[in-house]
């Protein structure tokens, strides 16, 4: 089984942030430290991370990518074009990743289920240590002053701490 993966994305003060740790893992092996799990999409405007397999996450990005520019930039709608697809088309069904796709006004959460979630509190974490990272950010959100920038990798830095399918070479971007 192949673990790869924590990504966490933070809406906070008109900010998005989105980072992303490096590792790769097969089994007990660690095959790559510094891997990029976050990609710029549409002009740039948009950012998207993936958890789970990496070609399965690229065809998704390429999928997203195109229904982002039939639908004119509509996050929403190109979220939830893209699940409907996920799910109803064989083909894609058996693609295994999640993502979470951001810009300035919004963040979804997409599953191959037909999922597209947009969090109460900002907060979207997925991947191996998603939950210790989600509720990292939610505690540094509770209890300082930090921007989106910097809870979303503190929160990874604290996950990275715990899970040991996460490391610390990270990688964040910020809209």
């Amino acid at each position: 089984m192949i673990r790869s993966t924590t990504v966490i994305c933070v809406r906070h003060k008109g900010k998005t942030a989105m980072a992303a740790d490096g590792q790769v893992t097969l089994g007990q092996t660690v095959l790559k430290k510094t891997a990029q799990k976050i990609r710029r999409l549409g002009k740039g405007d948009v950012l998207a991370g993936f958890a789970g397999s990496t070609s399965d996450a690229f065809a998704l990005f390429a999928r997203f990518e195109t229904k982002l520019d039939e639908y004119r930039g509509n996050l929403a709608r190109a979220a939830i074009e893209l699940a409907k697809d996920w799910r109803m088309e064989k083909s894609l069904r058996q693609l295994d990743a999640l993502l979470i796709v951001a810009n300035a006004e919004t963040a979804l959460l997409i599953s191959g289920t037909g999922d597209v979630v947009e969090p109460d509190d900002g907060i979207l974490a997925i991947g191996s240590g998603g939950p210790f990272a989600l509720a990292a950010a939610r505690a540094l959100l509770r209890n300082t002053e930090f921007g989106a920038r910097a809870v979303a990798e503190e929160a990874l830095k604290i996950a990275a701490g715990i899970c040991v399918y996460t490391n610390s070479e990270i990688t964040v971007e910020e809209l």
